[in-house]
């Protein structure tokens, strides 16, 4: 089995011609930029039974979901898979023409059985729809992976809210004011409830592990004022929360993204949600304000890419599976 879908994301940015002369800008890099958007597929899962593998079905899959993204214009193609799945990567690379493109990190922090302090120097804002939109689309327009639709993603049933991290003495006026007079220092994320669509857990682990685990979310709850951190149970179906849209500017941004983080914390214990997740680019320099767990969590996913139409215009960017990495990507949570 093989899914797939097409959507229009950045690839890179481009100049405007309004601004190409002047050195000032009183709304941000967004607006000296403007995003160069590409129509690219995406490969979201192949499956191939034990028993039929080494046949090769699983390449037949991939050139026929090829097929029907070359006829519904699709520029480029790529897929994510473990950097350590030889077996993904050597047909995607050496049998499909992939090219190795991105390695981002999958960061994945446990939900503890008490609620985490918020910092009291730091205020939450929850955004509308509309306000996150035209936030995201001014100041992350250029990111790259950035979709064009994300007024979809963001009032998508699944999507829980988007807020904004502000200090405490800004006042709220409006997105406008905001993005013509924005603090020294802000942050914004993205709730994504994936509990919705479908479970994990963990399997195999000892009777010993099982317990010490147990024990840590019994001592957690019966003393929460310890704030002790406790090992969920991921031994049993659990669900989790995605962060997506993670971004901010200013000398204090990445305090902002960890309160974010520990208000997007409380949000998933009140939803009896067993983790909180994200995917950033492994040169976010936001990274170090998002807490996480090694043990859980993948330095280094794989993104391989694939250009499909030789045909196509070079555009501004020139051939994107040859560009190299950005600080910052805007990941899908529709792909998660």
């Amino acid at each position: 089995m093989i899914r797939g879908c097409i959507k229009t994301i950045t690839c890179g940015k481009k100049l405007s011609r309004n601004t190409k002369h002047s050195n000032t800008s009183n709304t941000g890099n967004s607006n000296r930029h403007l995003p160069v958007y590409a129509k690219v597929a995406y490969i979201l899962g192949l499956r191939v039974s034990p028993s039929h593998r080494r046949m090769g079905i699983g390449l037949k899959l991939v050139h026929r979901m090829e097929a029907w993204f070359r006829d519904n214009g699709a520029e480029y193609s790529y897929m994510a898979t473990e950097n350590d799945n030889l077996a993904s990567v050597k047909l995607f690379t050496d049998k499909c023409g992939y090219t190795k493109f991105r390695t981002p990190s999958i960061l994945v922090n446990p939900v503890f059985a008490h609620r985490l302090t918020l910092s009291p120097k730091v205020k939450i804002i929850h955004l509308t729809p509309s306000q996150a939109e035209t936030i995201y689309r001014r100041r992350f327009a250029t990111t790259e992976f950035f979709p064009r639709d994300i007024d979809a993603v963001l009032n998508n049933k699944l999507s829980i809210g988007t807020f904004l991290a502000v200090p405490d003495s800004a006042t709220w006026q409006g997105t406008d004011h905001f993005l013509s007079d924005p603090p020294k220092s802000w942050a914004i994320l993205s709730i994504w409830n994936s509990k919705e669509l479908f479970t994990l857990q963990v399997r195999g682990a000892s009777r010993v592990k099982r317990t010490l685990a147990k024990t840590t979310r019994v001592v957690d709850k019966a003393l929460p004022f310890l704030r002790l951190p406790s090992f969920p149970d991921f031994f049993r179906p659990f669900g989790f929360h995605f962060m997506y849209g993670i971004g901010g500017e200013g000398p204090e941004a990445v305090k902002m993204v960890k309160s974010l983080c520990d208000f997007a914390h409380n949000v998933a214990k009140e939803r009896d949600c067993g983790a909180v997740v994200t995917e950033v680019s492994g040169q976010e320099p936001l990274r170090f304000g998002i807490p996480h767990w090694k043990m859980l969590s993948c330095p280094e996913d794989l993104w391989c890419i694939k250009r499909l139409g030789e045909d196509y215009s070079d555009g501004s960017v020139g051939d994107w599976t040859k560009s190299p990495p950005r600080i910052s990507i805007f990941v899908d949570p529709r792909e998660v």
